[in-house]
């Protein structure tokens, strides 16, 4: 689809504020929240993870009904009615790109946002192509070129500069018109409910991620490891994440995934045994070495039989099927005019080529079923085949 033959002409656009709002206490906050209940919340944040585990935050930028307002953290964290809002499923809340306000959400408020709408999947399903920059969308529907100067800056010094404040509110002042251009698209398209269940179903899976007995699904270079190896690798995951979430540090800079990998593969008893292992640090070593020696211990000495294990990149014949059957889900792709990369991502394709049995996944349920149903035949043959 051509967006620009479709800009958003009809939608009003609030215009930038002369001066910029802030809230300063939490029961001007709870005010504020209460001036329009129900209403879709156009919501956005700022943070700093430079050398951090836990993002922190720098700013909450809100807008409702027209109106636009930027919020420090220490006044939004004790907002009763911010928090109310964030988890009412009532009450939408317009974001883009939202995997990192949602994990900020998580982790600083200790809440899982519902009713959540991320209008980068919105425009998506509009035809506008998947994975679109916020400001090429704002320019492409709105004719205004946003100013991304501020985009890196210190987000937590105070006082914020014109430019940052300016950004910031900039952020949040389009997406209530982009909400109601999308919606406008999908309700005639037959998709009116699709945005919002596929927000919520993005949602839960960013959540779900973050279990640490998962999380060493995701080192896919450990696909070689045996069930026993990969047993201690997840011991090794868990372990990390934790003491990441304990000392507050980013993942590598506690223990590097291919080291996990290489400790696992190795099963050192010693530390004399573990200092051999190539690449791992020596301070490592003397920090941790008594704590991965009994780790290696307990995930090798423990029944991996119903492990689930990595999934291994596709065989030669696999990747041939893998052909056949993304031919089919890009046609369905095509006449929807909705991204592939939406409608079937890699990763879940690829489970449906190593588990060839519908009832097991997601693809004929909700909106995916209405886009799927012209080669749903087609689909269901190949995979009996």
């Amino acid at each position: 689809m051509d967006i620009s033959a479709q800009a958003a002409t009809a939608v009003d656009v609030p215009p930038a504020p002369d001066s910029i709002q802030w809230v300063r206490d939490p029961e001007a906050l709870n005010h504020w929240l209460d001036r329009a209940p129900g209403k879709p919340l156009a919501l956005d944040t700022e943070f700093e993870r430079v050398s951090t585990f836990y993002p922190i935050p720098g700013l909450v930028q809100l807008g409702l009904d027209g109106e636009f307002c930027l919020v420090d953290p220490s006044v939004a964290e004790q907002s009763r009615r911010f928090r109310e809002v964030l988890v009412d499923s009532d009450t939408p809340k317009l974001l883009y790109a939202m995997s990192e306000d949602l994990e900020l959400f998580r982790q600083w408020l200790g809440l899982r946002p519902a009713g959540v709408i991320d209008l980068q999947i919105g425009a998506a399903m509009a035809g506008a192509g998947f994975s679109l920059g916020y400001a090429r969308l704002v320019e492409t529907l709105f004719g205004e070129v946003l100013d991304k100067s501020a985009t890196r800056s210190d987000w937590l010094a105070r006082p914020l500069s014109d430019a940052q404040q300016r950004y910031a509110i900039d952020d949040i002042r389009f997406l209530e018109p982009m909400h109601q251009w999308v919606s406008e698209l999908l309700n005639a398209r037959g998709l009116a409910s699709a945005l919002v269940e596929e927000s919520a179903r993005f949602a839960n899976e960013l959540a779900g991620q973050e279990n640490p007995d998962n999380h060493y699904l995701r080192l896919r270079g450990g696909w070689t490891l045996s069930a026993q190896q990969q047993g201690v690798l997840k011991e090794l995951v868990r372990w990390r994440e934790l003491e990441c979430q304990r000392l507050d540090r980013p993942r590598n800079r506690v223990m590097a995934d291919a080291l996990l990998i290489a400790i696992a593969e190795n099963l050192p008893g010693s530390q004399k045994e573990l200092s051999n292992i190539q690449g791992v640090p020596s301070g490592a070593v003397r920090r941790f070495g008594d704590t991965l020696i009994e780790l290696v211990g307990r995930g090798s000495t423990a029944d991996n039989s119903d492990l689930e294990r990595i999934a291994p990149p596709l065989s030669r014949e696999q990747q041939a099927f893998y052909k056949q059957l993304k031919r089919l889900f890009m046609k369905a792709s095509q006449e929807a005019d909705i991204p592939i990369e939406l409608l079937a991502p890699r990763k879940r394709l690829e489970k449906v080529v190593q588990v060839p049995d519908l009832a097991q996944h997601e693809f004929f349920q909700g909106w995916r079923a209405q886009i799927l149903a012209p080669v749903r035949a087609d689909i269901e043959e190949l995979l009996t085949s």
